[in-house]
């Protein structure tokens, strides 16, 4: 999948907005915290916004490539009325093909589209810099005399998609006060994205006191949730009801952290939107089963930079533009999480299946179409391999899909009707295989450990007569946040479906069940469709413009995604022969109200 495509999907809406304008919040207020006075900038609706608020020291100089450092203090009225730069990336101005898809694909008006198009060939370009671990609150707790009414708000923490390579926690998608005014304080935040954020080299591992490296951008994570621990009470959070959520690889990092020990006790409930790391197999240093290791990239970047055996020193001596320069989509595809022994004992895959995570109620679900903006470019059925005969035989498309599927391949080629509707049928494949089978799997595994799971498919489609890209991959996001905007077009089925999904996501916050709760103890009314626990056949149709309502339905989809699961069990079964056991054991935590990162924590 062409991870620059993943930038577009979290441009759209934020393009969409920006260019209606918005309008600057008036009044501020200044609240005590453990850093230090910071002063927010309080919106209409009486919630008040802190922008870039820091939760570890900038990984820049000698901190760079090494786990965060502890998030710095003050005594001055701190100013957080501003967003900090985005992480470092490579940044697009204009449009692409896949933008385009997107536009030309959600049945909009010829007008409509030109005016997008030129709209966004205009936006400036966003700032990115090393110097962006920073966070941003959302509370509706705060008074304009900075008292906070009540420290006892369900918190909800955002990880941003965009492939570990692109996007940032202020993203205007994420920016709306919907879900703060539902009573929860909403967190999102950056990390460290591609190679500054997920590079395994063997010189940083020499120059590493824990003798390992790569993860970085999930030491972030793990950063950002100690800072909620340890902060959000001063902002009307509960640091001890705390859930985790994202879409695209922000839910690849929601299981990511649901998988490392060091992430253990800081959250207590998981929300992931079109993503699972379970498939994700990359070794630190050996290739291990369907994934680069993290060495062999380093080799590619080593190449790309002209060295030859960097020392950590030569590495960071490197400007940060100049590696982002040389970053190739092969090279960034290397650039996920691996198994280093400590912040992932084994790949997330293999945790989830031993039943050794952080178990806690979840819910997570993907898109019916999630394949539809991909597959164009990457006409792969299956992410195990590449080259997928398309215009092959029936026999040619067999024998492909042997190699991944040997007990299935033949049905899957029926299923999806591969050999006679080879694009359509590779489409659905896609987002069936690497959406769908993956979240079904990590469901079943959250319920074995004893805990429950919420299972959806989200099925809206734009409102246009003539869309083509039905519940395309991330169009859900603005029904989350309520952000959507009028000009994308927004029926008064998509008004419905906002207000179910934010109650459901709230709901869940609160109590780690996306029900209504005991309606007369509430002041308003509840009026969700009960949404059974998933109990391995559950599954919830979120339903609009596609003259269906939103229901419960069995088994979705479930003679093709069992085919698929073969796939991925196969793989953990070569995976678990060629693993050895781990060399090193987990770092301690720091303790509650401290402000060392356990990523930091001596051996």
């Amino acid at each position: 999948m062409p991870i620059r495509h993943l930038l577009y999907t979290a441009l759209i809406s934020a393009a969409m907005l920006s260019a209606c304008g918005s309008k600057p919040d008036a009044r501020s207020a200044v609240v005590q915290t453990p850093q230090g006075p910071v002063q927010g900038s309080i919106s209409d609706a009486g919630v008040t916004n802190f922008k870039a608020l820091p939760f570890a020291q900038p990984p820049v100089g000698d901190l760079r490539w090494r786990p965060p450092a502890p998030a710095p203090q003050w005594q001055d009225v701190r100013a957080a009325q501003d967003f900090s730069p985005m992480c470092m990336q490579t940044t697009a101005s204009g449009t692409d093909s896949f933008f385009e898809r997107i536009i030309e694909g959600s049945g909009l008006s010829a007008w409509k589209e030109f005016l997008i198009k030129r709209v966004v060939e205009r936006l400036p370009v966003s700032p990115v810099s090393e110097d962006c671990l920073y966070l941003n609150v959302r509370t509706p707790a705060l008074a304009p005399d900075g008292t906070v009414s009540t420290d006892d708000l369900p918190v909800m923490v955002w990880i941003h998609g965009g492939g570990h390579q692109f996007g940032s926690g202020d993203f205007t998608y994420y920016q709306n006060d919907r879900l703060a005014r539902e009573g929860v304080v909403l967190v999102t935040i950056n990390y460290r994205l591609g190679a500054f954020g997920y590079l395994a080299h063997p010189a940083l591992s020499e120059d590493d006191p824990r003798g390992v490296s790569g993860n970085y951008g999930v030491l972030d994570q793990i950063a950002a949730l100690e800072w909620v621990r340890d902060n959000i009470s001063a902002y009307g959070g509960n640091p001890d009801n705390v859930t985790i959520f994202g879409e695209s690889a922000g839910a690849w990092s929601v299981t990511e952290m649901m998988a490392s020990p060091l992430a253990k006790g800081l959250f207590h409930k998981a929300i992931g939107q079109s993503g699972s790391s379970v498939y994700h197999l990359g070794q630190m240093e050996s290739s291990g089963v369907g994934w680069i290791s993290g060495y062999a990239t380093a080799k590619k970047l080593d190449a790309a930079l002209g060295m030859s055996s960097p020392s950590a020193a030569d590495l960071r001596a490197i400007p940060a533009a100049d590696i982002q320069a040389v970053i190739t989509e092969d090279i960034a595809e290397g650039f996920n999480h691996v198994a280093d022994g400590i912040v992932f004992p084994k790949s997330v895959g293999a945790l989830f299946q031993d039943g050794d995570f952080n178990t806690v109620p979840t819910l997570i679900g993907y898109n019916a179409d999630e394949g539809t903006l991909f597959f164009p470019d990457d006409p792969n059925p299956t992410v195990w391999e590449e080259a997928f005969p398309i215009s092959g035989s029936r026999g040619d498309m067999i024998a492909f899909l042997s190699a991944d599927f040997p007990q299935n391949a033949e049905k899957l080629v029926d299923l999806y009707g591969l050999d006679t509707a080879p694009h359509k049928g590779g489409m659905d494949m896609m987002g069936d295989e690497i959406f769908g089978m993956n979240i079904r799997w990590t469901a079943k595994a959250v319920e074995a450990s004893g805990q429950p799971a919420y299972v959806y498919s989200w099925n809206r489609v734009p409102e246009g007569e003539n869309q083509t890209i039905g519940a395309f991959h991330s169009a859900e996001l603005p029904f989350v946040f309520g952000s959507y905007n009028s000009v994308m077009g927004y029926s008064d089925e998509d008004k419905a479906l906002t207000d179910l999904m934010i109650g459901y996501w709230a709901n869940f916050a609160k109590a780690g069940d996306p029900n209504c709760p005991d309606v007369s103890a509430e002041t308003r009314a509840c009026n969700l469709p009960v949404w059974p626990q998933y109990q391995g056949t559950n599954w919830l149709a979120m339903e609009a413009n596609t003259g269906k309502a939103t229901r419960l339905v069995k088994d979705w989809r479930k003679a093709k995604l069992d085919a698929l699961t073969e796939g991925l069990e196969l793989k953990l079964s070569e995976l678990a022969a060629l693993t050895p056991p781990p060399k090193f054991s987990s770092l301690p935590q720091s303790p509650k109200g401290s402000q060392t990162s356990s990523a930091t924590a001596p051996q």
